[in-house]
């Protein structure tokens, strides 16, 4: 193995040898990120034989129940990461405010931000989780971020990535060059390169989208979803299967792999929310990777990329996968739409409506 396959050490080292002026702390701050998905893995591969499993009691500043795994998630990333001198910061969806590092530690010229545990609420049913991070300069490095630091567009990334902690644990990462996958062997305790170059398939047969808020959904979600559902009898032409796990880092997995389209829209259940998803540390790191892979990612009116964000815990809306799909749903947002009725008076039978002998 160790003679046939790429590491994750050796593909960062062969990346760095492409900048000659690199210092080697974008590496070491991924591999310690590296270091902190493979102690969650162990974690959630033990289930309740860890003794983790189950609500911590308390609420985080998202007002979301915190699960045992996620405090503890938290709490890897943040270990693994802050004495090493290369970062200077992070902000975490599980901390209110961002964490600065322990007075004698050294401060970097990198921020971190990140969801230690996406998809919490799959843990007690035993489906795939994930960890989702991002990199950033840090404006002034040397010493404590304030606030605004991390309110950085998207594009100001310098690595995004995830871990899935699933049937086997994947990182899958771009440091602006491609996205790559690579996979842990538990016996090494080290990630070997499995994917290089991920391309996100150009035709979408597939839509993830949450059904349960489908009364909800903006007039252009709304044409889109029922487009895909008339199947090939439909303006679209071909059937589409729909798909929900409830949890982004395996919603992007599974489009990373064969291809389909993401969509957590903005709805009217809360009119003065964005949207549902954190912009720093969920949108953007996955909006990175599907533009690396070739694909597009946009809130529904405008590259999610190019979002100037207000606050450290902004929500917004999502939607990614094939540019072409991307940009139907945008061209729909621009677009009247009525939605079909489902009164039977209006109905092809129906009371109003002159039947033909």
């Amino acid at each position: 193995m160790l003679t046939e396959r790429t590491t994750l050490v050796q593909f960062l080292i062969e990346e760095r040898r492409r900048h000659p002026g690199a210092s080697g702390e974008l590496n070491s701050l991924i591999l310690d990120v590296a270091l902190a998905c493979k102690a969650i893995a162990n974690r959630v591969a033990s289930g309740a034989l860890g003794g983790a499993l189950g609500s911590a009691g308390q609420v985080n500043v998202q007002g979301e129940t915190q699960q045992k795994l996620d405090i503890l998630a938290n709490d890897y990333f943040v270990r693994a990461t802050e004495w090493c001198g290369d970062v200077a910061g992070m902000v975490s969806e599980e901390l209110d405010d961002p964490y600065l590092l322990p007075d004698g530690y050294p401060r970097g010229k990198y921020l971190l931000v990140f969801d230690p545990l996406d998809g919490s609420s799959n843990i007690d049913v035993n489906v795939s989780v994930g960890s989702i991070f991002s990199i950033l300069r840090a404006p002034n490095p040397g010493i404590d971020p304030v606030r605004d630091d991390f309110l950085q567009r998207g594009t100001e990334q310098v690595c995004a990535g995830y871990a899935i902690y699933g049937p086997s644990t994947m990182i899958v990462l771009s440091v602006g060059t491609g996205v790559h996958a690579f996979t842990l062997d538990p016996n090494l305790g080290e990630f070997f390169l499995t994917r290089e170059s991920i391309k996100i398939p150009a035709a979408a047969k597939e839509f993830a989208i949450n059904a349960s808020n489908q009364r909800f959904w903006e007039p252009a979600v709304q044409r889109y979803v029922s487009e895909c559902l008339a199947g090939k009898s439909g303006p679209r032409q071909r059937d589409f299967n729909m798909r929900w796990v409830a949890s982004l880092v395996a919603e992007t997995h599974r489009i990373l792999t064969r291809g389909g389209i993401f969509l957590y829209p903005r709805d009217s259940r809360a009119p003065a929310k964005a949207g549902k998803l954190r912009l720093l540390y969920e949108a953007n790191p996955i909006a990175f990777l599907i533009e690396q892979a070739g694909g597009a990612a946009s809130t529904g009116r405008q590259r999610m990329l190019d979002v100037v964000p207000s606050d450290i815990h902004q929500r917004i809306s999502f939607i990614f996968g094939p540019s072409e799909e991307v940009a139907r749903i945008e061209e729909y947002h621009d677009q009247p739409y009525e939605p079909p009725t489902t009164l039977p008076l209006y109905k092809t039978r129906g009371l109003f409506r002159e039947e033909v002998s």
